[in-house]
């Protein structure tokens, strides 16, 4: 368990996360969770291939990654993951096949919306994406 009494222990975050087939099928592993943090690391899969003649990543998992870290960045304050508002993803560069590591982090905690940012790194631990959302904090 944590030392903070209000951080959820990252083994339920990550029995959580795997509710979702989403999630189970990017192969989503906790690998460090804090106040406001989270980190994630993605199971490289054969099918996130875009285009088979370069094999880089679809930017569409790269978002999912950005949006799913972000998010998942509030669970020391909602315990539990939030609906997103809004969205920006930015490309840096083609995500080679590999492994995929994601860092989430609260911007702003609010009352009733809050925003979180998040990077996407590569096997060589190249920035590929990152992100801002916004998402729907209400308590209760």
């Amino acid at each position: 368990m944590s030392a903070n009494p209000n951080l959820p222990d990252p083994a339920d975050i990550q029995a959580r996360l795997l509710r979702g087939p989403y999630h189970q099928w990017l192969g989503l592993q906790v690998e460090r969770l804090a106040p406001g943090e989270i980190e994630l690391l993605a199971r490289w899969r054969e099918e996130w291939v875009v285009n088979p003649d370069k094999g880089y990543t679809h930017g569409g998992i790269l978002a999912a990654l950005v949006d799913l870290a972000a998010d998942w960045a509030l669970v020391s304050e909602t315990g539990r993951g939030v609906p997103t508002i809004d969205l920006r993803v930015d490309y840096h560069r083609a995500a080679q096949p590999g492994d995929l590591r994601v860092h989430g982090k609260v911007i702003k905690f609010g009352g009733q919306v809050s925003s979180a940012e998040a990077h996407v790194y590569d096997k060589d631990g190249k920035l590929v994406a990152s992100g801002r959302g916004v998402y729907a904090t209400p308590r209760g």
